[in-house]
Parts: structure tokens; sequence; C-alpha cells
């Protein structure tokens, strides 16, 4: 007996980057009931297809919350609370981006042009300080999610990166002699750690506008529809009434400035539309009985009525609509290509970052220490965390915000 297989798209919270969605996306995939399942960071949706008799959108909230993520499943307000989060992320993000610059762009300054002045460690240790604790504290509660469940995503390397070169930067501030009595200057990174905190909030902000004109785009195309019709009865009177109620067959009424609401052929009347939303053509259209009109197109000169012929998802203004979220749902390949190295990206520098540090104290076993803790701290330091994983969406969705919303 085939099983009864829905296929719902579910906004996704907390994600971070594209190691994050891989995560999500198999959490979801491994699922008794779940057939298909698929995660679009760019858009932050977890599109699934899954038996509703073996499991529900319930069950697949909950686990999840369990791998350290969120998810929308109310439909009635579940597009109000991902706006409502969207736009609760980007006010954090934007103050936490300000307040990292504010720290870091002086604690630079002072590493590149003033390291020698009077007491200059202990001040960059202060001014260090609340961009690892506050504005930066979001990569280590992410890293630390992850590491509670054995994942590791980019937020584990921003974390490990930082931390790492903070606290050998405390350690050389508080006990400089321990590399002055091996000839090594104690150097610190207090700025490097601060630095890339600074830097990935703002990529993630860029980041954050750019999808946020890509649903604008869809909100833009959405809001072509009118959201009450004039339906005329049978005596020919015209009344109010909400476009959810039209059914193919009712006879409706448009004004002189009036959006068309659904698709059909005119019945009576005649008036000029503008049909430049659909054809990109700015001279409006004679329309007169027989004549197709479409729903989204704007009456200008005269009044029509017009029978509905296709209405809800048929009309080709939602077509639109669909087109672009598939095409914003959908992953190009180099996307797949760049979500996979995403995936192994940040075990391989830890692994690189342990093997630098093990080499050092197997082939120098008197200073291999702290050659290899310097070794260590480098090459996570100098990892780029996020680039990879966000550059590829951020452009795909930056081009669907390009080609489904210049039109509109």
């Amino acid at each position: 007996m085939a099983r009864n297989i829905e296929r719902k798209e579910f906004p996704v919270l907390e994600m971070s980057c594209a190691s994050c969605a891989n995560h999500v996306e198999q959490t979801v995939r491994h699922l008794e009931g779940v057939g298909e399942a698929s995660v679009n960071f760019a858009s932050n949706t977890l599109s699934v297809a899954f038996d509703p008799g073996t499991i529900t959108p319930v069950q697949i909230r909950d686990a999840v919350r369990a791998a350290g993520y969120d998810l929308i499943v109310d439909e009635r307000n579940g597009e109000q609370q991902r706006e409502e989060s969207e736009r609760a992320r980007y006010r954090r993000l934007r103050r936490d981006t300000v307040g990292a610059w504010a720290f870091s762009l002086p604690l630079m300054l002072i590493s590149m042009a003033f390291m020698h002045m009077p007491y200059g460690n202990w001040i960059m240790l202060a001014l260090s300080l609340p961009v690892l604790g506050v504005f930066g504290r979001m990569f280590f509660v992410g890293g630390w999610k992850q590491a509670r469940h054995g994942q590791a995503n980019m937020d584990t390397l921003v974390a490990l990166s930082t931390s790492i070169a903070f606290l050998f930067s405390l350690f050389n501030t508080v006990y400089p002699r321990f590399w002055t009595e091996r000839g090594l200057e104690p150097h610190v990174y207090y700025e490097a750690s601060c630095m890339i905190i600074a830097f990935v909030l703002l990529g993630k902000l860029l980041e954050e506008r750019a999808k946020g004109g890509t649903m604008e785009a869809i909100r833009k195309l959405s809001g072509l529809r009118p959201d009450t019709v004039l339906l005329v009865d049978q005596a020919g009177a015209e009344h109010p009434t909400p476009i959810g109620r039209v059914q193919p067959g009712d006879l409706i009424a448009v004004r002189p400035g009036g959006r068309i609401a659904v698709d059909g052929t005119v019945a009576d009347g005649s008036s000029y539309v503008d049909e430049s939303m659909l054809s990109g053509e700015p001279l409006p259209v004679r329309k007169e009985a027989g004549s197709r009109v479409f729903a989204g197109t704007v009456n200008q000169r005269g009044s029509l009525r017009y029978r509905a012929e296709q209405v809800g998802e048929d009309t080709m203004l939602a077509q639109i609509i669909r087109l672009v979220q598939d095409a914003q749902g959908s992953r190009a390949p180099v996307q797949r290509l760049a979500d996979r190295i995403a995936a192994v990206f940040v075990p391989t520098i830890i692994a690189v970052a342990l093997l630098s540090f093990g080499a050092w104290l197997l082939l120098d076993p008197a200073e291999g220490f702290a050659h290899g803790m310097l070794a260590l701290v480098t090459v996570l330091v100098i990892a780029c965390p996020c680039a990879l994983g966000l550059a590829t969406p951020t452009g795909i969705m930056a081009g669907n915000a390009r080609g489904g919303g210049a039109r509109w």
C-alpha cells in the first residue's frame, strides 16, 4: 500500500553556516517516515517529504531542536515568527558588529604602532574581553552546542581559534618569562582574536542583508495579489469578498486603478490594463469581452467584469512566485560542492593544527612544546572560517534576488 507522502517547507532557526545546514539535513533525513529532506542555508528553510501517518511536523521539530537548532511548524503564524526572528537576529548582529569593531580598531592600532607602550599588553587584554565575552559570545555558545552533540561547525573553528589565541596571549601577558628564558619573544595575539570575530560578524551582517533583499523580492511578488475582490452575484450586485473564497466561474468586477485578482476572461466592459509585471512592456494593453486578464496586473481607465478561471496557486502570478521560491530553495552544483567541503572543513583544520603540534613534539623534544604551540595557534588563527560556507550561498541568493525581484 502506497504511503501518503506530504511535502512541506519549514523555516529553520539558529543556523550559522553551511555545516549547520548539513547537520539539520542529515538529522531529518534519518528520521523514520521521512523520504526526502533538503536544507537551504541561504533561505534558512527545510524542505521535507514525509509520511504523516509515521511522523508529524512536531516530531521533526523536536528532532531538530535536539540537534541544537529550531524549526517553525506553525503554518498559521510561521511566516510572522520567521520575520520577527530575522529582524531580531539582524538587530543583534548589527549591535555585535558595531561593538566588536569599536573595540577591535583601537586594539589593532595599539598592537601595530604602540606595542611597547607601558602596560600595553594589559590594555589590549582589557579591550579584548568585551569582544570575546559579549559581542562574540554567539560563536562560543554555538560551538558548545555542537560539541555537546559531537558535531563541529564554523562556530567551533571561530571559538577555538579566538579562544586559543586569547589564552595564549593571556599566558604571555601574565608569565612572559616562559618564553624569554627560551630565547623567544612573548608575543600576544589579542588583536588577531578580536579582528577574526569582527570580520566574521561583518560577513554575517552582510549576509543577512542579502537574505533580506531576496525575501523582500518574494514579498513584493506576493503583494501584487489583492486581499479582497468585488464578487458579482446573480442580481448584478458587487460584494467585497476575501480572495480565498473565489472559485472558478465566479464573476468579478474591477474598478479603475484596481488589481486583477485571479486569471480569467473579460465578460463585460473595456479598459486598458498594465501588464508590465508579466511582459515588461510599459504600454497598457486594451481589454474587452473575450480578452484574457492575469492576476497582479493593474486595471487603468475603465471598469471590467471578468470570469475567474485560474485561482489560488493556479494563477500565472502564483506560478512565478513558486518558480522564484524553487530557485531560492534549490542548490546549484557549485553550492552542493561547497557544502560537502564545508562539512569536512572544520575537522580538517583541527586535525592539521593538532598534527602540527604533534610533529614539533616529536621532532624537537627540547623546545617542541613551545614551537608546537605556536604552530597550533597559527593554523587555527589563519584558517578562514566562513568564506567557503557563506560566499557561495550568499552569491546565489543575490542572483535570485536580482532575477526574481528586479522587474517588480
